[in-house]
């Protein structure tokens, strides 16, 4: 029986993951970029991995039912890797909840169909989903449990209510952490379990965007602030990662680890604390 770890997003924190959880198993890297997925892959075979890819679209149901199926064909589905996403200066409001928000749940949503018993998941949410004001308890609830096609027609997502990207982050991000939450419970009715990790920010393509955009600088003064006094590197989440893919995690699940530096802590307490 071949075990297949599917990891969603190129880049650099799910094949930093893929690589601690992905021995002995079938890595299916998808990306919507075919080259990136490829480029991945490459440095995957390289150091040994069985690997293949495909093409996804996480924003459309079609194209995240082909990878399901095209995952199902090559073995039984033990993990996945959902990296995918896109950041405040990459896109519009609307856009960024469609893929960050949406593409997500219909992820957990169709593997979470095919999961195999003692199977895992991870998906990276950000540390930006811990600092948005707190909703409601029945917003809370509308992100962590409406089906997955009628989440982009909540009132609260409305284009009038939600019209700077970053607010659109934050909300898909921690609409993130709250659909793991309720997910996790369906997952565990299949005998597997699902987490999230909200890295701060991370040394990647994306980080690299952000810290050369309109928001550089304050991502800078972020760093320069926080406790740890520095970004993150892949490698550091794709430890946390591999924890809560494996037995040393079993007892973890429906949980979203934040692991930013300390960001977080001074934004609330410290130094970068609102004045």
């Amino acid at each position: 029986m071949t075990k297949v770890i599917v990891v969603i997003g190129a880049g650099s924190i799910g094949p930093a993951i893929a690589r601690r959880v992905g021995s002995g198993k079938h890595v299916l890297l998808a990306d919507i970029s075919h080259n990136a997925a490829d480029a991945d892959a490459k440095v995957l075979e390289n150091a040994g991995f069985a690997v293949s890819t495909a093409t996804v679209d996480i924003s459309l149901r079609r194209s995240v039912e082909a990878l399901v199926e095209t995952a199902t064909r090559i073995g039984t589905v033990t993990g996945v890797i959902h990296a995918a996403g896109l950041s405040p200066s990459q896109a519009a409001p609307a856009t960024i909840l469609r893929v960050d928000l949406y593409g997500t749940a219909l992820v957990l949503e169709l593997f979470g169909n095919v999961i195999s018993d003692g199977g895992s998941g991870v998906v990276i949410a950000s540390q930006s989903g811990h600092r948005l004001p707190a909703l409601t308890p029945e917003q809370n609830k509308a992100l962590a449990t409406t089906p997955t096609e009628d989440l982009l027609a909540l009132p609260m997502l409305a284009p009038d209510k939600v019209t700077d990207p970053l607010n659109a982050y934050q909300i898909s991000k921690r609409g993130n952490a709250l659909r793991v939450m309720a997910e996790a419970l369906r997952w565990g009715k299949r005998g597997a379990r699902l987490n999230a990790i909200s890295p701060g920010i991370i040394i990647t393509p994306l980080a690299n965007d952000e810290l050369s955009g309109p928001r550089g600088d304050g991502y800078r003064r972020m760093l320069q602030l926080s406790p740890a006094g520095r970004a993150g590197t892949p490698d550091e989440v794709g430890t946390v990662g591999a924890l809560l893919m494996s037995d040393d995690g079993a007892f973890i699940t429906g949980s979203d680890f934040l692991m930013d530096g300390g960001v977080t802590a001074s934004f609330f307490f410290g130094e970068l604390a609102p004045k």
